[in-house]
């Protein structure tokens, strides 16, 4: 009897302690994405050495990727490229949207015409960009010209177009939080661990974090245009640097979520419970659409300009929409960018439970929650 009572012992310990590990992460696959890569050799530096900006985001996002394994077995990791291949802009968001990711990184390095500028930034997508911050976004999303059939595959998108660099900020809008976290933590981590100037976390249309259904951010490690950068970069001792504080910011990152999972922050967005964020929101709380159109046909429109359309059925009319916003505010900004992009109309509507409510009703929901 005493045995049996000692294995029934064991056996509740090994449990709980299999279910403390389980639940100690729930991060539970990341996405790292090396910048540029085959034909596309990203920005060239100083000029003094052969290696480009893809050859060092590919050791960063794979030395990153290996102190994730060797120190959370249980994670998931996904390359966007684990060599010098070039997958499109396209290809490495619907990888993070296939594998269901629950956090995207994208690892690249800084140019700049003058040799002083330094230090290292972190980017979310977002509409309070500046002009500089819009001329980079600019400039990496050009990359896709070196794409073939880049016409077809981007549906009229163009890098230098104003117009379709406003409609790339509707998608992330939900995931901006969970973003801005990861990106301070990952400042922090450059400034305090490795003692990089920081930049600060900006916000900048790039298309690669457009497209992800997950939280995402861009990383700049630093300026190769600048020799005492580049040297630093280049090294083993950088790169392994730059590594570890993205790491360190993954795992505070998770804390964090931790902590505000239990605490019933709204809308966590955590690891496996995440499937689809429609799914997440309209079971708490409202949701905030923004209706450009209505028409008597149903009609199969995938994009307008850029804009992801969905419709539903009101009566014998069709009613087009962009968005899912869960606050008011970020219904109202994509209302006004729906209506810069010529949807004069546009105005926003609001659902609850799968039911359509009015504004103020939703609004009341969420005050009172």
């Amino acid at each position: 009897m005493k045995r049996l009572f000692f294995n029934f012992l064991i056996l509740i310990t090994l449990t709980f302690h299999c279910d403390l590990f389980s639940q100690s992460f729930i991060v539970n696959t990341i996405v790292i994405d090396p910048g540029h890569g085959g034909k596309d050799p990203g920005n060239l530096g100083t000029g003094r050495y052969k290696e480009t900006e893809k050859d060092i985001t590919l050791s960063v996002a794979l030395k990153l990727g290996n102190l994730l394994k060797e120190n959370i077995p249980t994670i998931n990791i996904v390359y966007t490229r684990e060599d010098d291949s070039y997958p499109t802009l396209l290809d490495r968001a619907n990888l993070a949207n296939s594998v269901e990711a629950d956090l995207f990184i994208s690892i690249h390095c800084d140019a700049f015409k003058s040799k002083s500028a330094y230090g290292s930034s972190s980017f979310v997508m977002g509409l309070d960009y500046t002009d500089e911050n819009l001329r980079m976004a600019q400039k990496e999303n050009s990359s896709i010209y070196l794409e073939e059939n880049y016409e077809e595959n981007y549906k009229g998108f163009d890098p230098k177009s104003i117009e379709s660099i406003i409609a790339l900020t509707l998608n992330q809008s939900v995931y901006m939080n969970q973003s801005i976290l990861i990106a301070q933590k990952i400042q922090e981590q450059f400034k305090n661990r490795v003692k990089r100037k920081d930049r600060g976390v900006r916000q900048a249309p790039y298309f690669v974090t457009s497209r992800t259904l997950m939280p995402s951010v861009l990383v700049e490690l630093g300026f190769l245009t600048n020799p005492d950068e580049e040297d630093f970069l280049r090294s083993e001792k950088g790169q392994s640097y730059m590594a570890s504080a993205i790491y360190r910011a993954i795992k505070e990152y998770n804390n964090d979520l931790i902590k505000n999972s239990s605490k019933n922050v709204k809308n966590p967005i955590l690891g496996n419970e995440k499937k689809q964020n429609n799914e997440l929101k309209k079971i708490n709380y409202p949701i905030f659409k923004v209706q450009i159109f209505s028409s008597n046909e149903k009609k199969k429109i995938n994009s307008i300009n850029g804009y992801n359309v969905s419709y539903h059925l009101d009566g014998n009319l069709y009613k087009f929409t962009i968005g899912n916003e869960n606050d008011f505010e970020s219904a109202l900004k994509l209302q006004n960018l729906a209506q810069k992009n010529g949807f004069n109309d546009a105005f926003i509507i609001a659902f609850f439970n799968n039911k359509k409510i009015s504004v103020d009703e939703a609004n009341k929901i969420i005050d009172n929650e």
